[in-house]
Formats: C-alpha cells, sequence, structure tokens
C-alpha cells in the first residue's frame, strides 16, 4: 500500500467514524463493526489505513483483534 499522509487517513468520514469510536476505548473489529454500520471487510481496510498513517494499533488476544488510539498523533 502506498503512504497515506495523516491528512488523507482522516479526510475518509467512515475512518472518522472509526476514530470516534476509539476515543472511548480499545475495540474488537466486530465490535467495530457493529457500531459503524460498514461490512467487516470494510472495516479492516479503513483500520489497515489508519494503522499505517500511525493512528491505531493492534494487539491479538486469542482470535480477535483489538484496536486501540496511539496517542502520540493527537
Amino acid at each position: 500500500m502506498a503512504h497515506i499522509s495523516p491528512f488523507e487517513a482522516l479526510a475518509d468520514s467512515s475512518r472518522r467514524r472509526i476514530v470516534e469510536l476509539l476515543r472511548f476505548g480499545d475495540r474488537a473489529v466486530n465490535d467495530i463493526v457493529e457500531r459503524v454500520d460498514i461490512d467487516q471487510s470494510g472495516v479492516s481496510r479503513h483500520l489497515h489505513i489508519l494503522s499505517d498513517a500511525g493512528f491505531v494499533d493492534m494487539r491479538k488476544d486469542g482470535q480477535r483483534r483489538i484496536y486501540s488510539l496511539r496517542k502520540e498523533p493527537f
């Protein structure tokens, strides 16, 4: 994937909704899917972009992937 600037990453309204949701705590992908009304593949794509831009971190918890906001960019 090509490098994406922080401004490009946050220009998308779906990614801003995901960032807003993560402000309130760590979330599993399925929880994000339920709350932002985007299909799982779309949420995964947006999370990948946000991760590449340095906004989110991911950790594995068994089979689940848990995402959290990184404090540094904000």
